[in-house]
């Protein structure tokens, strides 16, 4: 085993395409070889997986796992990329990322090595020396391991001082198990602590190149970095006094601020409770504090000049409520309001804008065979999501469904389903296509089926928002650009969502103008949950759109202002009339009393 102390080590593993799968494999083994030969752990060697080829994929982190038995199974389930080789992109991944404390690097004043492991069979595509200097210049240590038909000039572009210790050029994949075993020789090193006089007072610890001194806890380490002194009982942070602590000829005691008590414990302290005298007169609520109270109202009421009485209060205009819409004061709280035909959202401040529009709305999902079935049930449950987010009804939002691989199949028409638990019963049914991606052939049967007024779509003469969402997680084995550009002269706005190996430039070319709001990414099937509100945000036709009658916003919200005031005049004047009706028949009563004793009299 490599016992020189903790290290922090990166693989950054070339998965281009020209490394076939066979040779993926003896890299597999090359890294679980040296993994098996370090000490691994949280305060031991730390170990982090990143591949790259025309992207980085995050294997895992510094801060992952901490046994050998976790890291060899997420090596062992690494899936190459396969496409081209951006050695300098990997580079600048490790520097900005994997070796961040937020990742599980080590702070750098605590001088554990930081060192990447750059394992490549080909000439990069993009520029290292710059980006190698940067890495090194911000303390990390690089290995270039070349593999048969690395280009050697690259290498020494990218490694470390002396590059003959730096520097590894292996003739073929065959060789690399066998060259492992001399690499572990190189990263190990000897035990410095055990080389030399290292004057530790405590204890060393070794590093590849150097060592340092660490003291016993209870102790910290002088400025000559050897000697160590005694910290005072309270200095340790164990001492687990809540307030203050109080050294006392080696040990301590526990003392609490003004105003509170030490509990038997003899650690925490309580606030002492002034409330408790029963003398505060408060006519809501009493607040203890140290060396005093003072009074506090329920929401909703104001604390009176005189310190102890509480008043009721319009919150409206008292706080800031956030209502979009508009704001009703209830006893001792409000609510928010939205216009009719709006609902309010969970936050219980803003209006949905997405339940009073219109829609024609056609998913486009991709079926090959490179999406796997399990990935499949996630694309279903997030077409899913997205239409939860709508109203659909016939004269509302209608949802179709098309999926495509190397042929074009409607799921369902725009005129199938009317109910949004009908389409996402019938989407939860729909199976897996596999084999290739033909997109732009996807596209074509879209603009000439899917939005025909045949299959449910209604006539651009209605206004009704034509709305085309393509979901595909690859290249198209066929071209896209002339019915990306159709769709779009043809009135459908145009979502493209990308997700793992989908081509950047494929995307935006579906995608409408501003490309920015119309086009998504997402690493992989497991995150892309997290574009749904970003559709929300687009998908959501505005206000008035469609067969629906056309109002001005300010005069809908005039007629509401004008229809409260009217309904609180005519209560007012009822509540008036009752009272004089009432007063009215007493009067009547009375006189009546007074002429039947006037009677009685004669």
């Amino acid at each position: 085993k490599c016992r020189t102390g903790p290290l922090d080590i990166v693989f950054v593993i070339d998965s281009s395409r020209s490394v076939r799968p066979f040779e993926f494999e003896t890299m597999r083994r090359f890294m679980m070889d040296i993994i098996g030969n370090l000490d691994v752990g949280p305060n031991a060697t730390r170990v982090g997986v990143i591949q790259y080829s025309s992207q980085v994929q995050n294997i895992f982190s510094l801060k992952t796992f901490f046994t050998r038995a976790d890291m060899e199974k997420a090596i062992n389930s690494i899936v190459p990329l396969a496409q081209g080789t951006m050695t300098g992109l990997a580079i600048q991944y490790a520097m900005n990322v994997a070796f961040t404390t937020q990742e599980g690097a080590r702070p750098l004043h605590k001088k554990i090595p930081r060192i990447a492991i750059i394992v490549t069979d080909g000439r990069p595509q993009d520029r290292v020396t710059e980006v190698a200097t940067q890495a090194r210049n911000a303390g990390i240590e690089i290995y270039a391991v070349g593999i048969q038909r690395a280009d050697m000039n690259s290498l020494r572009a990218m490694a470390s001082p002396p590059l003959e210790e730096h520097v590894f050029l292996v003739e073929s994949f065959e060789l690399i198990q066998q060259f492992g075993k001399q690499f572990q020789d190189k990263l190990c090193g000897v035990d410095m602590c055990m080389e030399q006089e290292h004057g530790c007072q405590h204890s060393c610890v070794s590093t590849p190149s150097s060592f340092y001194c660490e003291c016993n806890p209870g102790y910290r380490l002088n400025v000559d970095g050897k000697t160590c002194s005694l910290i005072d009982a309270c200095a340790d942070g164990r001492h687990g006094c809540q307030h203050h602590c109080v050294s006392a000829r080696g040990s301590y005691s526990c003392r609490c601020r003004a105003g509170y008590y030490l509990n038997q414990d003899k650690r925490t302290c309580s606030v002492i409770d002034y409330c408790s005298f029963g003398n505060h007169s408060c006519q809501h609520e009493c607040v203890s504090i140290p060396n005093g109270h003072y009074c506090r109202c329920r929401s909703g009421f104001t604390l009176q000049p005189d310190g102890r009485s509480c008043r009721a209060t319009d919150l409206c205009n008292g706080v800031d409520h956030g209502c979009e819409f508009k704001c009703v004061s209830t006893e001792g709280s409000y609510r928010c309001v939205c216009p009719e035909g709006q609902q309010l959202q969970a936050d219980g401040k803003t209006c949905s804008k997405c339940g009073a529009g219109h829609v024609d709305l056609v998913m486009v999902i991709d079926g090959s065979k490179s999406v796997r079935p399990h990935n499949f049930e996630l694309v279903k449950q997030f077409v899913n999501q997205i239409v939860d987010l709508l109203e659909v009804s016939p004269h509302g939002t209608r949802v179709g469904l098309v999926q495509y691989s190397s042929r074009v199949r409607t799921e369902f028409p725009l005129n199938k389903y009317h109910s949004a638990d009908e389409i996402k019963k019938a989407v939860m049914e729909v199976e897996y296509m596999e084999k290739g991606t033909m997109t732009g052939l996807a596209l074509k049967h879209m603009v000439e089926h899917s939005f025909s007024e045949l299959e449910g779509a209604r006539p651009l003469s209605h206004n009704i928002p034509r709305i085309g969402l393509v979901f595909t997680d690859g290249r198209s084995q066929d071209d896209i650009s002339e019915w990306a550009r159709r769709a779009k002269e043809s009135g459908i706005v145009m979502f493209a969502v990308g997700v793992g190996k989908a081509v950047e430039e494929e995307l935006r070319a579906i995608a409408s103008e501003p490309v920015e709001q119309h086009f998504s990414y997402s690493a992989d099937f497991t995150t892309m949950t997290h574009l749904v509100e970003n559709f929300k945000l687009n998908i959501c036709p505005e206000e008035g759109k469609g067969e629906m009658e056309i109002r001005s916003p300010c005069e809908c919200e005039a007629l509401v202002q004008f229809q409260t005031n009217t309904v609180a005049i005519l209560q007012s004047l009822t509540e008036k009339n009752i009272l004089w009706a009432r007063a009215l028949a007493q009067m009547t009563a009375r006189l009546e009393d007074l002429e039947k004793q006037i009677a009685n009299k004669k």
